[in-house]
């Protein structure tokens, strides 16, 4: 196996949530994935953000409990992590994060709605840093929302998916968090209005 498709693989099997992908980290400096010496400098790993992200959390560092779950979206690394009330299910996934620091809010707010096959609108804001924008996308595969989405208490603020995946693990948004209809689809089964968020 080389050392391209074991980072590959390792990086699909975080992306899938699994939850403690501590394999990154393990690989000393100077040997390549199978522990052989890497000839010539070594050069600096250009995942070491996101292989960071993708380490396993406590929810307890983050939140007083787990009730109607939690979701922690980590802006820096590009990652959200979930945990469900009962403490059986933990998972990881990569984000969209918003573009500019002026962009990203952080702090708690919570789901208070959930819609599968979401419609669009551009904010004012948006409108006014782009007025080129369409004023209304419909659900469907050229909606931004993606497939489904989590609506948070903050106005405009939404957890959903999307319909360029090329944005997912990049500063993309206009504010939003992105994730592949895949995963926010699996995500949106197991949160439930009320579930606990905490950007930070």
């Amino acid at each position: 196996m080389t050392r391209r498709s074991f980072t590959g693989l390792a990086v699909a099997g975080a992306a899938v949530g699994i939850s403690a992908p501590g394999a990154f980290a393990q690989v000393p400096p100077g040997v390549d994935s199978n522990g052989f010496p890497i000839d010539g400098p070594v050069p600096e790993p250009k995942l070491k953000r996101r292989v960071s992200g993708f380490l396993s959390r406590d929810w307890q560092d983050f939140f007083p409990s787990r009730r109607n779950g939690v979701i922690l979206v980590d802006t820096k690394v590009r990652v959200l992590h979930y945990w469900n009330e009962e403490g059986t299910i933990y998972k990881i996934y990569p984000t969209s994060v918003p573009l500019t620091p002026e962009l990203t809010r952080t702090g708690r707010t919570a789901v208070v709605q959930k819609r599968e096959g979401p419609d669009w609108r551009p904010t004012p804001n948006m409108l006014r840093r782009n007025p080129d924008l369409p004023e209304y996308v419909g659900p469907g595969p050229q909606n931004p929302l993606g497939t489904h989405a989590l609506y948070l208490s903050w106005r405009y603020y939404r957890i959903h998916g999307t319909n360029d995946t090329r944005k997912i693990g990049r500063k993309s948004s206009n504010g939003c968090i992105g994730l592949y209809n895949e995963q926010i689809a699996e995500l949106f089964g197991w949160a439930k209005v009320g579930t606990q968020v905490l950007l930070i």
